[in-house]
């Protein structure tokens, strides 16, 4: 299977908490749109510094992980983020590696949203359809 790639939109969650509350307008919402690679053996989905600089996110502790060539690394969390794909949304942290040059979608969140690599087709889809969301 060939590399997959689909586009997201990313929201500075606490952002579109004060704009529900008034505090702010729906237009100053912090928000970029992003070319992601999905990455089906990444834990999460991977920003780097400029797009958490873009959005605003504070960081939200530290933690550890093994990257895919094996290199255990330190990383941060940041967030909240909204994360939107079509009509799939997922808010939570995400990780924050300052040098990668590419934003990873991993499992837990394609999880969190019910999407897949169809295997075919090799693009991303929802696992369940979007007649899942129509019966919400």
């Amino acid at each position: 299977m060939g590399l997959v790639y689909t586009e997201l939109t990313l929201r500075n969650a606490i952002d579109v908490g004060f704009a529900k509350l008034g505090n702010i307008t729906e237009e100053e919402i912090r928000q970029t749109t992003v070319r992601a690679l999905v990455d089906t053996g990444a834990g999460n989905l991977v920003i780097n510094e400029a797009i958490r600089e873009k959005l605003g996110l504070p960081f939200g502790g530290t933690s550890r992980g093994t990257l895919a060539d094996g290199t255990k690394v330190g990383y941060q969390y940041v967030g909240p983020v909204e994360v939107i794909w079509k009509d799939r949304f997922y808010s939570g942290v995400v990780i924050l590696l300052p040098d990668t040059d590419e934003v990873l979608l991993g499992a837990i969140t394609l999880q969190a949203m019910d999407l897949m690599v169809h295997p075919k087709s090799e693009e991303l889809v929802g696992v369940h359809g979007d007649e899942v969301l129509q019966r919400l």
